[in-house]
């Protein structure tokens, strides 16, 4: 590493002949000094920052509205730097790290360090300062940011559940099912349309997915009225429902625009390559039915099995509905997010593939929950 190095600017803490409303402060920290000077330039067009190397010693002297790290999580030094920060971090209320190495162990490595936004690949200026603008995060009086526990212990659950099928180590089944109940708990006490504006506001792409599809299958069961058991089998099955992509590339799972036809073929091996590692861990065959079966159709015309109504259990039907509507309400930073009365509308024109009845049933959840 180079010489250590701290940076502030635009900040003017004495206040002296400020004429502007004060600007929130944001710290960042970077493993060298042009990545640094580079997510400074970006940041400082509208917040004060404080910006320091990793190798340097920790000076955060006031707590900051956010931290945004860039640096290589392939480094075990720049690990144990941001683990040496972990207090100052959990001030904060948004924690944005920037990977330039997009892979399914980076991300959970960065959740596991405390991560509440990953945001792979080129630096995206707009998607940053998007991010960093966002008020919705707050820092209390006494200078300790609201956590999100079950966001966070959900999205950390997910990124290890994929990072363990990538380096095929043994899978978390207890630890993923308790980050479901947070789920089913939190949507209890405060309904759906709160767990969907936070989760799209601090998560991308597949991680956004899973724990969009997890929080819609529990508000849907708990619309049904399904029983303590039932319910968990349907969080579980929701948690654990798109594992299989972790043996695809980021770089597909979260590709601006259509699919060719080969990568389509690839996304499509997803549930039979979730249901083959599932089956060496100690997990229900109704969960594993969820898993292999949840882009099948009535009809038959779904994959991977092109199996027909009879043949389709009633979790599959309800986790099928979750996974279309999650999939259409997802925050993209590409496109529009689609208004949750259009995405029902999308719903009930799939004549003959869904279970009508379900779907409307599904209505109140949908549009009012």
């Amino acid at each position: 590493m180079q010489n250590a190095r701290t940076m502030l600017r635009h900040a003017n803490p004495a206040g002296i002949g400020e004429k502007e409303p004060a600007r929130s402060f944001v710290h960042v920290l970077a493993d060298t000094s042009d990545k640094l000077a580079g997510v400074c330039s970006i940041v400082e067009e509208r917040f004060a920052v404080a910006g320091e190397r990793l190798d340097a010693e920790a000076r955060l002297t006031r707590v900051p509205a956010a931290i945004v790290i860039r640096a290589d999580l392939r480094d075990i030094d720049n690990i144990a730097a941001i683990k040496k920060r972990a207090r100052d971090l959990a001030k904060a209320g948004k924690r944005i790290f920037l990977l330039e190495h997009s892979s399914h162990v980076g991300v959970s490595q960065a959740y596991a360090l405390g991560a509440t936004l990953v945001l792979p690949g080129t630096i995206n200026r707009s998607r940053l300062l998007a991010a960093l603008s966002d008020p919705a995060d707050s820092v209390s009086s006494s200078g300790t940011a609201h956590s999100d526990n079950a966001v966070e212990a959900a999205a950390t659950a997910i990124a290890s559940m994929f990072t363990a099928v990538t380096l095929g180590q043994p899978l978390d089944i207890d630890g993923t099912k308790a980050a479901g109940r947070q789920i089913a708990d939190r949507i209890t006490e405060r309904g759906l349309s709160e767990w969907l504006t936070t989760v799209r506001r601090h998560h991308e792409g597949t991680y956004q997915h899973c724990l969009l599809v997890t929080g819609v299958a529990i508000d849907f069961g708990l619309s049904l009225g399904v029983g303590r058991a039932d319910l968990e089998r349907l969080y579980s099955a929701a948690m654990f429902h798109d594992v299989g992509k972790a043996r695809i590339p980021l770089a597909i799972l979260d590709k601006p625009g259509r699919l060719d036809a080969e990568e389509r073929a690839l996304i499509e091996t997803h549930p039979a390559e979730g249901y083959e590692f599932l089956k060496g861990h100690n997990v229900s065959p109704e969960i594993l039915d969820a898993v292999r079966h949840h882009h099948e159709y009535l009809d038959g015309s779904g994959y991977p099995d092109g199996l027909c109504a009879e043949s389709i259990g009633d979790i599959v039907r309800i986790l099928t509905i979750s996974d279309i509507f999650a999939a259409l309400i997802e925050h993209r930073h590409y496109k529009p997010t689609m208004p949750r009365t259009e995405a029902y509308d999308v719903l009930c024109g799939m004549n003959g593939k869904l279970e009508k009845a379900l779907v409307h049933s599904f209505k109140q959840v949908a549009l009012t929950r």
